[in-house]
């Protein structure tokens, strides 16, 4: 498909880290946008959305509940592609209490927009932000993992990983069990014979800068986490190395190359299934030696003996490099620029 033509694009999640900067990139190329908040009344996400360039006549800005389907099916209808970045794991909803736990809830708001894109006749293809937490090279008897981390790995359920909390072994099931929901759309066989491509993303920790003016990302905070770093550092790098834990090493992106893949994966002629996202492979200590080296200013922890890995594992995973998708950040710059965002956020001081 021509990235020449445009589309009219549904991006949940539009206020967020990622689907902001998805949004922005959609208005510059021309596209009519389509993006979903929780709550329309949150005057700092709706304006920042609403001064974007292109935003006055190719933009719209919609309330929906991602436990509601009915909420989605009247954004949804008449758009071409769908870009389904909204997480419902950090969600407090009302309608939360009628799940069991929250990856229950998390995969009924990703059936939600599946269920949404089939019903409007109109959606070629459906572009989900999944995590490479879904993808542990561990093996399948736990002993070990395996030497490549690639699209044929898959986080094994109830694996108790080191630096693990109730909220952590949490999210990792609830994005889990949504990718897999979400590549079963894509699945003729399985959605009723219907025409339509699923491609899932499953992306690295994200860093690099913001144009958001409320937070610091989630992921670039957790980039510059090492002790000392940043405030409240300990839960912040214990995350990291729980993401560690999981995957190995930490696969790490810049979000300009999130969005340009998202794009990507939008103008290619036909897609469908699986493929992570990453232009790193690093450990946390090789994060941090880099801080000591490039970033003197901070303080950086020196990390126990005993805490350094020194895993053989390599990144495995060619499949967006194989059709053409070229990344432009390496880890200098995702490291770089995620320093200099939280500096601009007061989170490390100059």
């Amino acid at each position: 498909m021509s990235n020449l033509r445009t589309w009219t694009v549904c991006v949940t999640g539009g206020a967020g880290f990622i689907g902001s900067a998805i949004v922005k990139k959609l208005l510059e190329r021309g596209h009519r946008v389509r993006a979903t908040l929780r709550n329309l009344s949150d005057e700092n996400k709706v304006g920042l959305l609403k001064k974007l360039e292109g935003a006055e006549t190719r933009l719209e800005l919609f309330q929906a509940d991602i436990y509601k389907p009915e909420d989605f099916d009247a954004v949804i209808r008449g758009c071409d592609f769908v870009f389904h970045v909204a997480t419902p794991f950090k969600h407090s909803t009302e309608n939360l209490h009628q799940y069991k736990n929250t990856a229950e809830a998390a995969l009924a708001g990703a059936k939600s927009v599946g269920e949404s894109c089939i019903r409007s006749g109109t959606v070629k293809r459906l572009i989900y932000t999944a995590s490479v937490v879904a993808a542990s090279p561990l093996k399948e008897d736990g002993t070990g993992f395996k030497h490549v981390m690639d699209e044929s790995c898959w986080t094994p359920p109830n694996h108790h990983f080191p630096y693990a909390n109730d909220y952590l072994e949490a999210y990792v099931e609830s994005k889990m069990l949504s990718e897999k929901e979400m590549l079963m759309f894509g699945d003729k066989d399985i959605n009723g014979g219907v025409e339509f491509e699923v491609v899932t993303l499953a992306c690295g920790v994200v860093g690099g800068d913001t144009i958001l003016s409320s937070y610091l990302p989630v992921g670039t905070a957790l980039l510059v986490s090492h002790p000392t770093v940043i405030r409240h550092h300990a839960l912040k790098f214990q995350s990291l190395k729980f993401v560690e834990a999981v995957t190995g090493k930490v696969p790490i992106v810049h979000v300009e190359d999130v969005v340009e893949a998202h794009l990507f994966c939008m103008d290619q002629p036909s897609m469908n299934g699986r493929y992570l996202c990453a232009n790193g492979y690093v450990t946390t200590t090789e994060i941090g030696d880099y801080f000591r080296q490039y970033h003197p200013q901070l303080t950086i922890v020196q990390e126990p003996e005993d805490e350094k890995l020194e895993r053989i594992i390599h990144w495995g995973s060619t499949k967006l490099n194989d059709i053409g998708f070229v990344y432009k950040f390496k880890v200098k710059k995702i490291l770089d620029d995620s320093v200099e965002c939280a500096k601009k956020f007061g989170d490390i001081k100059n």
